[in-house]
């Protein structure tokens, strides 16, 4: 349902916040420890600096963190960049003209869960999912390479 820079960003963020409290990360040890290309995830983040989600520095002490708390920062912020969600649905069967009054067989189940799927990203910050989350195994530390 999400393209993979949606999930890249869910997965980077979600890092950023387990080490909020701590100094900026380094894109590297991000990418080595989300498991994703580091050129990649460098765009990917960068992209979420342009809308606010991350704030980034350069330098010996840059990096990436977040730019809001995460109680403050909804799932949708995070994957609007790359997967707009909106209450705004295509038909489900590729229909040009499909609504409630000229609708596919589809119509009613597809709006129902669109609707669902859109409040979820609406609704849902970030510190919502990581209180979902169980704890992962020991990841590396979001310390820089020296």
């Amino acid at each position: 349902m999400l393209s993979q820079t949606s999930e890249y960003a869910l997965r980077a963020v979600l890092y950023l916040a387990d080490c909020h409290s701590r100094e900026p990360v380094r894109v590297a040890v991000m990418a080595k420890a989300l498991g994703v290309p580091q050129n990649y995830l460098s765009k990917t983040l960068h992209a979420l600096v342009r809308v606010g989600v991350l704030s980034s520095g350069r330098g010996p002490a840059g990096g990436f963190r977040l730019a809001r708390e995460p109680h403050r920062l909804p799932l949708k912020d995070v994957v609007a960049p790359f997967d707009p969600i909106a209450n705004k649905r295509r038909c489900l069967l590729g229909r040009p003209h499909c609504s409630d009054h000229n609708s596919c067989t589809a119509h009613d189940a597809w709006s129902r869960a669109s609707g669902q799927v859109e409040e979820f990203f609406r609704t849902t910050t970030v510190a919502d999912l990581m209180s979902l989350t169980p704890a992962a195994p020991a990841t590396p530390s979001p310390r820089r390479p020296r």
